[in-house]
């Protein structure tokens, strides 16, 4: 972020009685906290997705050779 962006946030908070000032904080920070939970799952799920890609495509080669059989889950 850059220093032009930062300050004129400051500003405006400046503006703000000082209770409507804590009340933007709080949910900054939230909102914050909630960015970098999402940005967290994104990364375990990107990181996910090479050992699941492959994992299906053993299914699928142990389908195709025989060796197991696509489960049904109508039958479970």
């Amino acid at each position: 972020m850059s220093a032009t962006t930062i300050a004129t946030i400051s500003k405006m908070l400046e503006q703000l009685p000082s209770p409507a000032q804590e009340r933007v904080v709080e949910h900054m920070q939230e909102y914050i906290e909630d960015l970098r939970d999402e940005l967290h799952w994104d990364k375990q799920f990107e990181a996910s997705q090479s050992p699941l890609i492959s994992a299906a495509q053993k299914a699928r080669e142990q389908i195709s050779e025989g060796q197991s059989t696509s489960l049904d889950i109508d039958e479970l």
